[in-house]
């Protein structure tokens, strides 16, 4: 029998396990984030928490007066939690920039400061790195900045206390803009378990057992694979049996895992024979909805649907079938391409440009000639994609966004980078690999309504139940 939340009553289950979706979807949380309330439910049951997160998972939950921080384990580089700007678009590396150079000027200023000022202080720190700088008199670096000071404002380490910084990006020559600075709640923002100067690889970020003091004697080791088991199928979309270690797979396949869980957040834990996912039917854990609103998010599904429907028709052995990179091989390309930008005798080596979306893989195969226990997957054609999106464009291009529908090559790219963030596909040179997930949204209907109307945002689950989603937006 699962202990956790051994202390917590049944009639008060409900309301902890709320608690606990709360602080895993929202890892900084303060008075005013994600909303006023938050903060006193975490802090009600700090304690509880604090024991079963470590305990399950392996997190360390900090809490003070003003603010609850959550410092995850990392057992991989995730590209799919980005930061995101006033506009709902993920931060490019321009505005990470911009927003760790204001974390540090903050952190040489009194209790309070002016917005140019600030841009002035980052802007001389800016001006130092290669290919970075931060010039007031244009627009979009005025932008960029902005955006990160308001990443900070929506989190209460700053607050607008006179003027408006949409003016100032407007003409700071006019405008100005006035903040508070919240010492307590930048110190939870930025809160390394490492110290960043002395890391030659972001790898060493990786090893979160360590990083949190954990034993290495073997009852630890088995109690940190099963905490990584736990986290890889919180974490992901779905925790596939073929992209894990032998020792992670006994973790993954262990009944205790799915009774951590279910009692930890409330969920349910589904089993297939492909790999294990937790369902998240309640909407406030995960940060992104699938199926879900907007033009992306609806040509992704249908093109989901048109890859599953051609795997089936065709059958598997009809299709080429490919292996796909492993856990570890994914770890270790983001790892070169991140490392190549670290500091070297005090230059920059270059920018590294984003690696392909690469997904986990299942999917064993009966190919004669493979290797033993090598996993293959059914692979469709960059050509064979941009045909199936001509024709969701012409059926269903009515309800698209117009700067999408006009691009087809960005829309396609976008579909195909959330289909692999789902871990529905995985993207490969001139292609992309179908995996087992992709048959939940087999025969997927779609119509085209007459009247546009408003949706919620799709902030939601990472994975769902749905296998139908109508597709207007």
């Amino acid at each position: 029998m699962s202990r956790v939340a051994e202390g917590v009553s049944p009639l008060e289950l409900a309301d902890y396990q709320k608690a606990v979706r709360l602080v895993l979807r929202h890892p900084l949380i303060t008075s005013g984030y994600p909303d006023r309330t938050a903060l006193a439910t975490v802090r009600r049951w700090a304690e509880q928490l604090r024991t079963d997160l470590m305990e399950v998972l392996g997190y360390r939950l900090v809490t003070t007066a003003d603010t609850a921080r959550l410092q995850r384990a990392q057992d991989g580089l995730d590209t799919t939690r980005p930061a995101l700007t006033r506009a709902g678009r993920p931060f490019d590396r321009r505005r990470y920039a911009y927003l760790v150079l204001t974390l540090a000027a903050l952190g040489r200023h009194g209790a309070q400061v002016a917005l140019g000022e600030l841009a002035d202080a980052v802007a001389a720190d800016a001006v130092r790195i290669d290919g970075l700088g931060l010039d007031t008199a244009r627009k979009p670096d005025r932008d960029a900045f902005v955006d990160a000071v308001t990443w900070l404002t929506e989190r209460g380490a700053l607050t607008l206390a006179d003027g408006s910084a949409t003016a100032w990006a407007g003409d700071p020559e006019r405008a100005e803009a006035l903040y508070d600075i919240d010492r307590e709640i930048l110190l939870a923002v930025h809160h390394p378990t490492r110290v960043l100067q002395h890391l030659t690889s972001v790898t060493a970020l990786l090893d979160s057992g360590s990083a949190l003091g954990m034993s290495a004697g073997r009852a630890a080791q088995r109690r940190d694979q099963a905490r990584r088991a736990r986290r890889l199928v919180l974490e992901n979309p779905v925790a596939y049996y073929a992209d894990a270690d032998s020792e992670l797979l006994g973790q993954l396949r262990a009944p205790a895992l799915a009774e951590d869980l279910e009692r930890l957040t409330g969920l349910t834990v589904e089993r297939r024979a492909e790999g294990v996912a937790l369902i998240d039917t309640s909407g406030q854990l995960s940060d992104v909805r699938f199926p879900g609103g907007g033009t992306v998010a609806q040509a992704a599904l249908l093109l989901a649907a048109r890859i599953s429907a051609a795997v089936q028709r065709s059958g598997r052995h009809a299709l080429d079938l490919l292996p796909a990179p492993t856990a570890a091989e994914r770890v270790a390309a983001r790892a070169r391409r991140i490392d190549a930008a670290l500091p070297s005798r005090g230059m920059i080596a270059g920018l590294a440009q984003p690696d392909e979306e690469l997904g986990s893989a299942y999917e064993a195969s009966g190919d004669q000639g493979e290797a033993p226990g090598e996993t293959r997957y059914p692979f469709v054609t960059d050509s064979w994609l941009r045909g199936r999106l001509r024709e969701i464009t012409a059926e269903y291009g009515a309800g698209f966004a117009a700067d999408l529908r006009g691009d087809p090559d960005r829309l396609l790219g976008q579909a195909l980078d959330l289909l692999a963030a789902m871990s529905l596909i995985v993207r490969v040179d001139g292609g992309a690999l179908a995996l087992p997930l992709l048959a939940r949204y087999r025969g997927v209907t779609a119509r085209v309504k007459t009247r546009t109307t408003a949706q919620p945002p799709a902030q939601t689950s990472l994975f769902t139940d749905d296998t139908a989603e109508d597709p207007t937006p």
